[in-house]
């Protein structure tokens, strides 16, 4: 019994971990600068975006080219500039991550 605590308490501090482990990727990478979990800043908030591609099988790669490449028109007006400090691999860390908000 004690031994199944501990697993699930190791694992709960893991994912708890991990999720802010890429929030604090999106800190460095100055996506906060844009966007915020909950609220619009200048773009949409993590959880809408989350919300909008819920289901899509295809988000995780386009929003990876999103994030790299920069976009428009998606979610208005203001354009979202391309991140050249974002490699490939963080860019999946973190589209996965939004992809994964509730």
């Amino acid at each position: 019994m004690k031994y199944f605590l501990l697993v699930g308490a190791t694992l709960a501090a893991l994912v708890s971990g991990s999720a802010m482990a890429n929030a604090d990727l999106a800190k460095t990478k100055n996506c906060m600068a844009c966007h915020s979990v909950d609220n619009k800043v200048v773009g949409p908030a993590y959880k809408e975006v989350a919300k909008k591609y819920a289901g899509d099988k295809t988000a995780e790669d386009k929003l990876v080219k999103k994030v790299m490449k920069g976009g428009s028109g998606a979610w208005g007006a203001i354009p979202m500039p391309a991140n050249p400090q974002v490699t490939e691999a963080e860019a999946h860390t973190l589209v996965k991550w939004v992809l994964a908000l509730k």
